[in-house]
């Protein structure tokens, strides 16, 4: 791999990394109601989950799709259904920031590892890389791709987490958390708009 399309694979895992997606909306409502530290294994589930999810559609999961066309349908409405339960998770959740629900817990690691399975960003991201910088599916550039995505994902996801601690001291306001919560769920919702392009 030149160095320019190296360069060009990291400007793309970054840019398709930090901005706004189902993960990201999901960690920084976790870390707007538990914190960065009760959010670290969703983070790194997160960024396993789509590293191997990289790593397997480059080594031909893809072909499984071509060979069963159904198996399109079934992962849109599996996608769909996955994603409204979890806005209405995030839209429900109250009083996690001021410490007062022993019983809310964030995504666990697990959790956020099989999610990237149903997240239809994670997959158009995974297709578009290999697609665009492992064209030959050679194990290498498979390993390359992933790993790029590895090393970039984590430190941008990261971000939205600790942008969500950040606004939880303004969160202290049931109101206040209420509408956040709403406002995440929303728009985890809308970004399921790709799915019926």
């Amino acid at each position: 791999m030149t160095f320019e399309i190296l360069s060009a694979l990291m400007l793309f895992a970054f840019v398709s990394s930090i901005t706004p997606g189902p993960n990201n909306l999901m960690l920084m409502a976790s870390g707007a109601n538990y914190g960065v530290k009760r959010t670290l294994p969703h983070m790194l589930g997160v960024a396993s989950g789509f590293t191997l999810m990289v790593v397997l559609v480059g080594l031909g999961i893809m072909q499984l799709f071509d060979a069963f066309p159904i198996t399109y349908t079934v992962l849109k409405v599996l996608s769909v259904t996955y994603l409204l339960y979890l806005a209405y998770k995030i839209a429900t959740s109250s009083k996690a920031a001021q410490g007062k629900s022993a019983t809310a817990k964030p995504m666990t690691f697990l959790q956020a590892v099989m999610f990237q399975w149903v997240n239809p960003k994670a997959w158009t991201m995974a297709l578009t890389a290999i697609s665009v910088y492992a064209p030959s599916k050679s194990v290498a550039a498979v390993v390359m791709v992933a790993g790029v995505f590895g090393a970039v994902n984590l430190p941008c996801i990261s971000g939205w987490t600790v942008l969500g601690q950040k606004i939880q001291s303004f969160l202290t306001n049931n109101n206040r958390l209420r509408v956040f919560n709403f406002t995440m769920a929303g728009l985890l919702v809308t970004s399921l708009y790709p799915i019926f392009l």
